[in-house]
């Protein structure tokens, strides 16, 4: 019935080996009685012979369950393969950009239906149905990945070749059933995903970041240089987008240590959030966005458009690698210069790792206070180091004095994200810059996470606490109307 969809074809001849049914294809032969005259047959057995007989009688046993399964998977794998395959053949692929989920889908499972007809394979409901939601998958998503990107309890999905796929759920890695059916069917999801955001992946340039529609982190590295097969890695986000109270509820910091990073962003505080990869830097990020006021300009500035800001006037940027060429790279550099003359309120940089740090600094040095941005380090000091080391990296000669106090005059607060070993997420260090002293930049720690023991099941004990310094910008939280109580400084007790 939806013909606009469905492109005539000639009948494809019926595929040898989807002729057996499925219960056929699954049950065991019984082994054949070995060949004799009837002498041999009826000549008496030894002791010996007579008992190894209750062996043999072992190895003719039925296949176990897992066999079964994965027969019957191997079965559904070829059906899937040339059913996807015909598929193709008879669908208009220019009208389904325009189809309604529920038409295509009926349309795909009544071209489904029809095929396997013609193709002589009998399948039960249950492996109908499986069969028609992976070709749905196939042809509107990302095939094999679609299951895992609709489970909300999956953080992040890891992909070593088509045949090994791991998940992280709750901080631990686990080996998922789901698989490609070879490197080609791979690397075919791979260009599904670049493609779609403009960016290529091949031997000439076999690496490649970029996101999905949802905005989860996309990464892949494909042969030569993934020699076991292409390595795959996507970031998820969370659909709902976290704030304060909820980041305080799952535990990544108390409710003291919010009302100060409030105060902090609303009076336009630069912040940067520091840590390693995958302790919540971009999520910690995205939080501390709440907190701005929702008449203030804000652009963001990444490589791969990630932040999700809750404020209605927001600019997004996004990096450019060059084309084919080796032309056309738009760099995090060249938007930061472009964003300086776009009238920002505030300026947020997705990750500063590399030459962009120059152009960061100085709009959080001339006007543009309340900026953010993330970078990789193990703690607040190491962070600075980092900043030291991007300077000269970009090629400026500068005095090191003159670097660390640009440094200490642009940052005001680094915020420390870790991920412990039981897989949690803290923010384990909040941290003020408060200037220079000689040639040394001076900083002083306001909270912080201790350690107090370990659990059986290895899960960390700990408990956030005041370090009994008072903040640096009391006065200015007090001016802007934050006037934060004095016991929030204090340490927790024993």
């Amino acid at each position: 019935m939806f013909s606009r969809y469905k492109k005539d074809a000639p009948a494809a001849p019926v595929h040898p080996a989807l002729m057996t049914e499925p219960d056929d294809a699954l049950r065991a032969q019984p082994d054949p009685k070995p060949e004799g005259n009837a002498a041999t047959a009826d000549a008496p057995k030894s002791k010996i012979q007579r008992r190894q007989a209750p062996k043999k009688a072992v190895v003719a046993a039925e296949p176990t369950a897992q066999d079964k399964e994965t027969k019957r998977r191997a079965r559904l794998d070829e059906i899937k393969t040339e059913m996807h395959s015909r598929l193709l053949d008879n669908l208009n692929l220019s009208a389904l950009e325009n189809a309604k989920e529920a038409e295509l889908r009926a349309e795909i499972n009544s071209i489904t239906n029809d095929e396997l007809a013609d193709m002589g394979a009998v399948l039960n409901r249950e492996d109908r149905t499986t069969l028609q939601t992976e070709l749905f998958d196939e042809v509107t998503g990302l095939g094999p990945l679609e299951p895992l990107l609709k489970d909300d309890t999956v953080n992040d999905i890891l992909i070593n070749g088509p045949f090994n796929v791991f998940i992280e759920r709750a901080g631990k890695l686990t080996k998922s059933e789901v698989r490609f059916k070879d490197e080609r069917h791979l690397l075919r999801i791979i260009d599904k995903i670049v493609s779609a955001v403009g960016r290529r992946v091949d031997e000439s340039n076999p690496y490649v970041d970029a996101r999905l529609k949802d905005g989860s982190r996309f990464n892949a590295m494909v042969p030569p240089v993934g020699v076991d097969g292409s390595l795959v890695s996507i970031r998820k986000f969370k659909k709902d987008k976290l704030k304060i109270d909820d980041l305080v509820e799952f535990g990544a910091f108390n409710e003291e240590m919010a009302a100060y990073l409030q105060a902090a962003v609303a009076t336009r505080l630069n912040v940067i959030v520091s840590g390693g990869t995958g302790s919540g830097k971009t999520t910690t990020l995205n939080a501390l966005s709440s907190f701005i006021d929702n008449s203030e300009r804000i652009l963001t500035i990444e490589d791969t458009a990630e932040l999700q800001l809750q404020q209605e006037h927001v600019g997004r940027m996004e990096s450019r690698p060059p084309n084919v060429e080796g032309k056309g790279a738009v760099t995090q550099r060249d938007c930061l210069r472009n964003a300086l003359r776009m009238r920002p309120d505030r300026i947020i940089v997705g990750e500063t790792r590399g030459e962009e740090v120059i152009d960061m600094l100085q709009a959080m040095n001339t006007g543009h206070d309340g900026s953010m941005t993330t970078i990789h380090a193990n703690s607040a000091r190491d962070g600075v180091s980092r900043l030291e080391n991007m300077i000269a990296m970009a090629g400026i000669e500068m005095p090191i004095k003159a670097v660390r106090s640009q440094i200490s005059s642009a940052v005001n607060l680094i915020v420390q994200a870790s991920r412990l070993q039981d897989g949690s997420r803290r923010m384990v260090s909040i941290t003020e810059v408060t200037g220079m002293e000689g040639e040394v930049i001076s900083m002083q720690e306001v909270f912080r996470y201790e350690r107090l023991g370990l659990k059986p099941d290895g899960t960390i004990i700990g408990r956030f606490t005041a370090t009994g310094v008072r903040s640096f910008y009391s006065e200015r939280f007090r001016q802007w109307g934050y006037d934060l109580p004095s016991s929030i400084y204090e340490p927790a007790g024993d």
